[in-house]
């Protein structure tokens, strides 16, 4: 399916660097609109992007090229890692991978993965050995937390605390520390995901890629495992913990439930990211290991409000639209509802991973996809 139209996101070249090499548009992993504002990440990054909305140019284009800021998250959570290593030759990346928010914060997941080397171009037998032999943790990936917002008119800013006396919001991260968190310590005896965690995401191994919320629990949508064909939701319910800026996991029920599964029939793809649309949940699919292949939005009808753990089957999804995908470049990788000028079609904004040539303009422009939502079955 073709796109019905598209969106250019302009970025500040000064603010672009990731590492030697990289540009904060050839990756971008998340996106999430709140009226005038569009925040976005790159997963080899450390840190929250925010554009925010122009006026329409000459052509009736939409563009988010105004007021480019870019938030460290250093500057509101205690991440277990600094932002780079000796010498400054590699960020200590939090790989972003999902968005939400609830109005009142920013929620965001890092991939919860490990990661294998992967070998260079001319590299010999002996060199590309050692190198897929590599597996390693980057402690800030161990990340789900949330950092207040605050605006007004369309306009938001990202803020390490507001408020006072019992009505104070202050940026909290989940426990844990550069070998994991409370989550992972929590799924390290599930009898699906436990055996996962010491694989690397790339490999079909433990890997977040979305969230979502669910009123007061937080929906955290697997790209891998994916188990004989089937994806997974882990619900989680993230509260305050004892001592300020920190989270703590708390029982979903009465019967003290620590998180519930989700898994769902996506046509053996795995979870690339979550949107929520009232009451029903988007789930952008694709492949789990590292490779061009389909790329799908279902919708799962009533998956925003589950309660209880759940088996969906292929008959209970809707098959929304097929996105089209390169090979080696322009993966979809992030989707936020992006409703038409008129406000009367709810449209959906798709950006990439590894993006195209054509789609990078001068040195900071980036062309994302819009594309028109069918109408929802048995929409009321």
């Amino acid at each position: 399916m073709h796109p019905s139209n598209i969106v250019l996101l302009e970025f500040h070249p000064e603010r672009d660097a990731l590492s030697p090499g990289k540009q904060l548009r050839n990756g971008l992993s998340v996106a999430l609109r709140m009226g005038d504002t569009l925040w976005l990440a790159n997963d080899e990054s450390l840190s929250i992007e925010r554009l925010t909305l122009a006026a329409e140019d000459s052509r009736g284009k939409t563009s988010f090229a105004r007021a480019h800021r870019q938030y460290a998250l250093h500057d509101f959570l205690a991440l277990p890692l600094p932002p780079y290593e000796a010498e400054g030759k590699r960020i200590n990346e939090a790989d972003i991978e999902g968005l939400a928010s609830d109005g009142g914060y920013l929620w965001l997941t890092g991939s919860h993965s490990l990661r294998r080397k992967r070998p260079d171009e001319g590299d010999g037998v002996r060199r590309s050995h050692k190198r897929l032999a590599n597996v390693s943790a980057d402690g800030n990936r161990y990340l789900l937390a949330r950092i207040p917002l605050v605006g007004r008119d369309g306009s938001h800013e990202l803020v390490k605390e507001t408020g006072s006396k019992g009505k104070r919001r202050t940026a909290a991260l989940l426990r844990g520390d550069e070998h994991g968190n409370e989550l992972t310590a929590l799924l390290r005896n599930d009898e699906h995901f436990g055996p996962f965690l010491a694989i690397p995401g790339k490999d079909n191994g433990f890997d977040i890629e979305g969230i979502a919320l669910a009123g007061k629990h937080v929906l955290l949508g697997l790209r891998g495992p994916v188990l004989r064909g089937w994806a997974a939701i882990v619900e989680v319910a993230p509260v305050d913990d004892a001592g300020e800026g920190w989270l703590r996991l708390a029982p979903l029920d009465e019967d003290g439930a620590m998180y519930r599964k989700h898994f769902l029939d996506l046509d053996g793809l795995g979870i690339r990211d979550l949107c929520v649309q009232g009451k029903d949940l988007l789930i952008l699919a694709g492949p789990t290991m590292d490779l061009d292949g389909p790329v799908t939005l279902f919708r799962w009808p009533g998956g925003a409000r589950p309660d209880k753990a759940s088996a969906v089957t292929r008959e209970m999804l809707e098959h929304v639209l097929a996105l089209p995908f390169g090979q080696g470049v322009d993966h979809p990788e992030g989707i936020s509802l992006f409703s038409s000028q008129d406000g009367r079609e709810e449209e959906l904004l798709v950006v990439h991973d590894s993006a195209s040539p054509s789609r990078q303009i001068g040195d900071s422009t980036l062309v994302a996809d819009v594309y028109a939502l069918p109408p929802r079955r048995n929409k009321k």
